[in-house]
């Protein structure tokens, strides 16, 4: 697990032909905006997460960002725990974030 700031995240984001973007945000905060391109697994759901989260393809990158980064940083840590080797922790999460943002149907 990396800790990247949004500036390192969004440009290592740019050049990785293998990068899912990760929003681990509760639904009420996903219907705000969402980074385009994200797939939304929340944290919140316990043992749902985890099980979602081993059914993502772990020879991805994983850039992962929550809304102030702090939950984004613990599912860093349980997906390394769960053999992922390119977890990415967007710092300052969607509070401090300056790129697109798309609204979801």
């Amino acid at each position: 697990m990396e800790d990247l700031t949004q500036e390192e995240w969004t440009e290592q984001l740019a050049n990785d032909d293998n990068a899912v973007v990760l929003d681990v945000r509760t639904e009420a905060e996903v219907a705000d905006g969402i980074i385009p391109n994200a797939i939304h697994i929340d944290i919140y759901k316990g043992q749902e997460f985890i099980h979602d989260i081993e059914d993502l393809d772990k020879s991805k990158s994983y850039y992962v960002y929550c809304r102030s980064g702090n939950r984004s940083g613990q599912a860093c840590k349980i997906m390394e725990q769960l053999g992922f080797e390119n977890a990415f922790n967007l710092e300052g999460g969607m509070l401090q974030w300056t790129g697109d943002i798309v609204d979801i149907d």
